[in-house]
């Protein structure tokens, strides 16, 4: 739904009459700090839609990926900053000028390199603009003030209200911030917050098949650029100061794909072998089906399944770009998907809450409610016993998802196991590092732990 929602979005986003008014790289991160608030659109598809279509230089497309994701990041940090300084109804702001003010409190509080007086001063030019000299005067009053005044901004004690501060400080909903501390006690759950809210470095995927991560490596440090190996696979590297990936000829022949090495791990956890017939049950945007072509040497029968159109395509364009010219794409509900025969292997990078992605997601964290988790664990239930019926006996199931939710993770599948006496739980530690896998013998990653995106995967045999 929100997919379809987006292309109809599209147009009005691309073609509106407001062109115009947002020409500098601030004006169009207000611009889609704002179509984000109003709408139900995704920062991502927003983000590289603007990248795409915007005239702006290099520098300035750079400025922009940090403003947008940074105000969102941090956005009630700075929310709770400005309302230290405004006088009224601070949720009753027109959105344009609250996002104005935040993009200016984000620089002011997070960007030593940017002068207070440019952030300042850009931001209520923009106001001027946009809605006229008044709000332009009360802008300036409210940024110069909060710059006077900053140091005397007193915040919640985590000694009076662990969930309030920790929320406030580092910017998270507080009803999730409850459901960390739940399960991680106070000290963790900060560390865990610190992590999400870092900076992730880009890391990639070689196709072992057609290239060596040595040459890889070698060519990105020839470049200037720093490159080193992956932690946990031999197929990963991280680099940093890589742009305009899908611009490099290197990424259009397939050599290397974008990816988190903690979804590495999930398709290293199904262990996919050359001449086997295997599903990815929930397939796009198509890193884990490319993953089990490259490492079957794209001698395998695999069957994508992926519920949106839209996306569809993408995950066709993603296994062409690996070598697999005549892709097996099919449209369709994961829960409910059939075929002719059964499989050898099934994936199921289960829809979720999306939480442990949060450091390259940064909106992810206010776009859910905490009734999406039990929402989410009906649909991915449903999924698990569909795969049930498309598995062949001695057949592989892997389940995962990127969220550090339990009732997501290990409470689905071991509910699915109660249900299902014809499956066993096979232990991670027998194919992935033992620092990954938890005493259940399941894959969790963390990002204060791991420095890696949150995950959860496990491994099941259908043993009759």
């Amino acid at each position: 739904m929100k997919n379809n929602q987006f292309i109809e979005h599209e147009k009005y986003y691309k073609y509106d009459g407001e062109a115009m008014i947002y020409e500098t790289a601030r004006e169009v991160a207000v611009k889609i700090l704002s179509r984000i608030e109003s709408t139900d659109s995704y920062l991502d598809k927003l983000l590289d839609l603007e990248l795409r279509e915007s005239e702006l230089s290099q520098i300035d497309r750079s400025f922009l990926t940090e403003l947008v994701n940074g105000t969102i990041r941090w956005k009630l940090k700075i929310d709770y900053v400005i309302s230290q300084f405004y006088r009224g109804d601070y949720s009753k702001l027109d959105i344009n000028i609250k996002n104005a003010l935040r993009l200016a409190m984000y620089q002011i509080l997070f960007l030593e390199r940017v002068p207070h007086s440019a952030a300042v001063n850009e931001s209520v030019e923009f106001v001027k603009k946009l809605k006229g000299q008044y709000l332009a005067n009360l802008s300036n009053a409210i940024l110069r003030t909060a710059i006077r005044k900053l140091n005397l901004v007193e915040y919640p004690r985590i000694d009076d209200d662990p969930v309030k501060a920790l929320s406030v400080i580092h910017s998270f909903p507080a009803w999730l911030v409850r459901r960390f501390i739940n399960r991680f006690g106070v000290y963790e759950t900060e560390q865990l917050l610190v992590a999400l809210n870092e900076r992730p470095r880009l890391s990639l995927r070689v196709n072992l098949s057609r290239t060596s991560q040595e040459k890889i490596l070698e060519k990105f440090k020839s470049q200037g650029l720093k490159a080193e190996k992956g932690k946990y696979l031999p197929e990963f590297i991280y680099v940093d100061g890589l742009s305009r990936i899908g611009e490099l000829e290197d990424f259009k022949e397939g050599l290397f794909t974008v990816q988190d090495e903690s979804a590495g791990i999930v398709t290293r956890l199904l262990d996919p072998r050359p001449g086997e017939h295997i599903l990815d049950l929930c397939a796009a945007p198509g890193g884990k089906s490319t993953h089990i072509w490259e490492l079957t040497n794209g001698n395998v029968e695999l069957v994508a399944v992926e519920k949106y159109e839209n996306r569809t395509r993408l995950l066709i364009s993603s296994l062409m770009r690996v070598g697999n010219s005549n892709p097996d794409v099919v449209t369709a509900d994961a829960s409910r998907f059939t075929a002719d025969r059964q499989f050898d292997r099934v994936l199921i990078d289960a829809p979720c809450t999306g939480f442990g992605v949060i450091r390259k997601k940064p909106d992810s964290k206010w776009k859910r409610e905490p009734e999406d988790i039990s929402k989410l664990n009906t649909i991915q239930t449903a999924i698990l016993d569909n795969a049930a019926k498309l598995l062949r006996r001695d057949g592989i199931l892997v389940y995962s998802t990127c969220t550090m939710e339990t009732m997501e993770n290990q409470d689905v599948v071991n509910q699915f196991l109660n249900r299902h006496s014809e499956f066993i739980l096979e232990k991670a530690d027998q194919f992935i590092d033992k620092s990954l896998v938890n005493k259940d013998g399941f894959v969790e990653t963390f990002p204060h732990r791991h420095d890696l995106d949150g995950s959860f995967a496990a491994r099941m045999r259908k043993i009759r």
